[in-house]
């Protein structure tokens, strides 16, 4: 039995991370029903960006220009990386508006369950950039996650040895956080990384 062009645009909408076949059909549904306010603009905004999004060649980002436009930026901290698991990260970090520095992206973290060794995350092309005069720190902001900590452990070695500083993000009692509501691994972290009042 053949499938429906809107069974094929349900499907396409579940494999979206957060959304299920429920949440798809009444996404497909909307975008139906409101065809010119928005099911067009989408498609018309879905095939500019297939064909104009490429990933930065110096950080890894997703941007219409290469190198990306935080890579060409003069008002960027040159002096300091931040490296991040995936673009996913960078952007949440770019919201906060807290780091002025440079990224860089490494594609996922270590992982011998998954099979992903070394060569396949972006680690040679940092310790390149991290080589270079004016980068004084490096900034591991890597999920505290097993893979997250081998990954960082592993990049730590591999950076050029008292040239560059090398940092992480800290870890612990998020802001707004109940203590009763964390988990031991959060309070042990918050612990170890307490600092004076």
């Amino acid at each position: 039995m053949a499938v429906s062009e809107i069974d094929q645009l349900i499907a396409l909408f579940a494999r979206l991370p957060g959304l299920g076949p429920r949440s798809a059909r009444r996404a497909v549904l909307h975008l139906l029903q409101r065809r010119e306010q928005h099911l067009q603009p989408l498609a018309a905004a879905l095939t500019r960006v297939s064909q104009t999004i490429k990933i930065c060649s110096v950080c890894g980002n997703l941007d219409d220009h290469d190198p990306c436009r935080i890579c060409r930026s003069e008002e960027r901290d040159r002096r300091v990386i931040c490296v991040v698991e995936d673009v996913s990260a960078l952007w949440a970090l770019e919201r906060s508006g807290a780091f002025r520095g440079l990224y860089h992206v490494l594609g996922g973290t270590l992982s011998a369950i998954d099979g992903r060794s070394p060569e396949e995350l972006n680690i040679t092309g940092l310790v390149g950039r991290a080589s270079a005069p004016e980068v004084e720190e490096v900034i591991l902001a890597l999920g505290a996650t097993v893979e997250g900590q081998t990954t960082a452990h592993y990049i730590q070695d591999r950076l050029p040895a008292g040239r560059v500083r090398v940092s992480r993000l800290a870890h612990g009692v998020p802001v707004g956080g109940a203590l009763d509501y964390l988990d031991d691994g959060t309070l042990n972290a918050a612990l170890q990384a307490r600092r004076p009042a």
